[in-house]
């Protein structure tokens, strides 16, 4: 899907004289910062450390290294999104950890400390569309990360937002490694380039969300469903 599909769709946006390519890349490519006190630009090296991320890093490298001159592609590297929307997604942090202290369970936290940059996810779609609206030579295979620098949060950082809103449920820190992803992002190019800012903030999108489940917008959000994992 994330490989050979997308070469397919390349070929045929060619010989349908397709123009613009918009790619949905991820943060995830920067995998672990060397330093903590510097946020990754896009000029940092990547070094992804999932599968997920490997594959998009080779995308990418396709995109803006082999296209003939007919496709002009832009690379979007996305913060964690987080939101509501319409296609429901439970297996995001920010959504899954706002579900079950709102359900009052036992939400178990591993890494705290890592840090992630967090979007919601209308002002991904915004950054979409905003792109498709700006002169081509602006974006013509370039990348841009796309969030905002304010909105960079530890695992832990995210639930101190999650308890300024609800006092139900349970907090467990464990130990694991399972996920060893540890970066901050800077979103400056695509906001100076660009003029893209982001609308929503974490605590915006855990407000939506505890009002959708307190008047049972999903039925049971514990459903399969709303997962893209097991």
């Amino acid at each position: 899907m994330n490989v050979d599909a997308t070469r397919a769709l390349l070929t045929d946006a060619e010989r349908a004289g397709i123009q613009r390519i918009v790619f949905a890349s991820t943060c995830s490519n920067y995998g672990r910062m060397p330093d903590s006190t510097v946020a990754m630009d896009e000029t940092a090296p990547l070094a992804p450390l999932s599968l997920y991320a490997e594959q998009k890093v080779s995308i990418e490298r396709v995109l803006l290294g082999e296209q003939p001159d007919g496709l002009h592609p832009t690379c979007l590297r996305l913060a964690t999104v987080y939101g509501i929307a319409p296609r429901m997604r439970f297996d995001l942090t920010v959504n899954e950890f706002t579900r079950d202290l709102w359900a009052d369970r036992v939400l178990e936290v591993f890494g705290e400390q890592f840090w992630r940059p967090y979007i919601h996810v209308t002002d991904a779609a915004r950054a979409v569309r905003h792109v498709l609206d700006t002169p081509l030579h602006l974006v013509d295979r370039r990348v841009f990360n796309v969030g905002a620098s304010g909105e960079n949060y530890r695992k832990m950082d995210v639930v101190e937002q999650i308890r300024r809103q609800l006092s139900s449920g349970t907090v467990r820190y464990v130990s694991r490694r399972e996920d060893p992803r540890d970066y901050k992002v800077n979103f400056d190019r695509i906001r100076t380039a660009l003029g893209f800012r982001t609308l929503m903030t974490v605590a915006d999108g855990i407000a939506e969300m505890i009002s959708a489940l307190s008047r049972g917008a999903f039925g049971d959000p514990f459903d399969p469903l709303y997962r893209n994992t097991p």
